[in-house]
């Protein structure tokens, strides 16, 4: 194992999911570095994977696919697997490609990028789907799932008609609320350690505000970066938070309209299969010189001079690149156009070994006007200086990702006060991370955990039943068709 898991959690974490069977949740607050162990986790890790997430975007950052259409599932609620046949899941799932279901026979690992956006549903509907496929006795078919997300920032969409069909047979639809889940026996990791802000005092108000726990003083502390006419200049890179899509298209429309200078629009190349709901930015992005820019992928070279979520400004445009000058740094990023995979699992038939294969591509310059961007967009992206409006917010846990996203109290400014009643919390979610937290596995289950997974694959390795099977399936075909085969064959 490479030194990239630098700490006992992130460790932890690895050899779990490695060496173990053990289903596993590894959440940990806002910069705690889950991305980048997904990640690394898909070079080091020798178990035949599929990664998977809920939303387009989330999956082609995740370098994986989407739930719905790797399983083919419907959209919509999925009530549990003795009425799926009168919601039409059984025959979806019936019309699933032999090659999918060769990758299901052959899985040792799913992953779950963005858990906490995915419902309990959802993940019911995943558990039968791979019971059909894989050993029917066994809670998701006796595949392995490592979860990864944080309850506290992004939550699952659940319209209040859904709810209603499904509150009879669901106490909660956050995932932890799975009735396969709740069958298994899975262990969760937290990651403590914050990568992205090193104030420790910073720390401790965004902790008090995650984990409900914020008092006047912390609302003071916060409300002191009230500013609600901050006018800053178009060079300091301040990029504002919004709560709906609607403001942030708004904001940097009219940022746009008010630049003097030509118009570029820069059209992406679309090869193949690549669907427009996981576009990573515009297929037609139209950018002027003095534009405030996002970048949205990380600089893949040794040089690696931007990442997704830096901010700069547009200084030249040409058909083959984008001058950017960033603050705070005096050379020019010359950025050109990179591309983006959308990929599907494949089997090698030799090895039986699980493949990523590309299916489509779009390639665009890694930019996007970013004068503004929605709180939810914001997710995973961290902001050296950024202005916030939170006091509309509407969601569990929105407050706590827009102020997370800031590197440092002083490069936040707040034109809305934050209020208690802004900060959403959902109780089921606070009840279970305490639980979590009191209850953090250790070297002694991981021992324990590592030799029943050893037992497992020493059974699995002397089970001949599957063969039997088999065996005595073609028999039964045999038999049914003897006239129609030579005698020879018989004998």
């Amino acid at each position: 194992m490479s030194n990239v898991f630098n700490t006992s959690q992130l460790k932890l974490a690895f050899d779990f999911a490695e060496y173990t069977g053990r289903h596993i949740f590894l959440t940990g607050k806002a910069g705690t570095g889950k991305t980048t162990f997904l990640h690394n986790f898909k070079e080091e890790s020798s178990k035949r994977m599929i990664v998977v997430a809920p939303t387009g975007v989330a999956a082609i950052n995740a370098g994986g696919v989407t739930i719905h259409s790797f399983f083919q599932l419907p959209f919509g609620p999925h009530l549990p697997e003795d009425i799926y046949a009168s919601q039409g899941v059984s025959k979806t799932i019936q019309k699933m490609s032999g090659l999918k279901k060769d990758i299901i026979r052959n899985l040792d690992l799913l992953v779950i990028d963005e858990i906490s956006m995915v419902r309990a549903d959802l993940l019911d509907a995943i558990d039968d789907t791979l019971r059909r496929f894989k050993d029917p006795l066994l809670p998701f078919g006796g595949v392995q799932l490592l979860m990864i997300g944080d309850l506290q920032q992004l939550a699952p969409i659940v319209p209040n008609d859904e709810w209603e069909l499904l509150k009879d047979y669901y106490e909660t639809l956050f995932f932890f609320g799975s009735r396969a889940l709740k069958q298994t026996n899975y262990i969760s990791i937290e990651l403590t350690h914050i990568f992205r802000q090193n104030d420790d005092h910073f720390i401790c108000l965004l902790n008090k505000v995650r984990d409900n726990q914020i008092d006047e003083e912390t609302l003071q502390v916060l409300n002191d970066r009230y500013d609600p006419h901050f006018n800053p200049s178009d060079n300091e890179g301040y990029v504002t938070l919004t709560t709906h899509n609607k403001q942030a298209k708004t904001i940097n429309k009219n940022k746009l309209r008010t630049i003097d200078s030509e118009i570029h629009t820069m059209v992406a190349k679309i090869e193949d299969d690549f669907p427009k709901h996981a576009y990573p930015t515009d297929d037609e992005l139209a950018l002027k010189i003095g534009s405030q820019v996002m970048f949205v992928k990380n600089d893949t070279s040794e040089d690696k001079l931007f990442y997704n979520g830096k901010i700069g400004t547009v200084e030249k445009i040409t058909d083959e690149t984008i001058d950017v000058k960033c603050s705070g740094n005096s050379d020019v990023i010359q950025v050109k156009k990179m591309e983006w995979n959308n990929i599907k699992y494949t089997i090698d038939e030799e090895n039986k070994t699980i493949k990523e294969t590309t299916v489509g591509t779009f390639t665009q310059f890694p930019l996007k006007l970013a004068w503004a961007i929605t709180i939810h967009k914001s997710q995973g992206l961290t902001f050296e200086k950024a202005i916030i409006d939170a006091n509309a917010a509407f969601a569990h846990g929105q407050v706590y990702v827009a102020l997370s996203r800031c590197k440092s109290l002083e490069g936040m400014v707040l034109i809305s006060k934050i209020s208690r009643e802004c900060i959403r919390h959902d109780p089921e979610v606070l009840h279970f991370m305490h639980d979590i937290a009191t209850h953090s596995p250790g070297n002694a289950l991981l021992d324990e955990s590592r030799y029943n997974f050893q037992l497992m694959l020493l059974k699995e390795l002397f089970d001949f039943n599957p063969i039997q099977y088999h065996a005595h399936e073609a028999l039964k075909i045999l038999n049914k068709n003897r006239n129609k085969v030579p005698s020879s064959i018989i004998e």
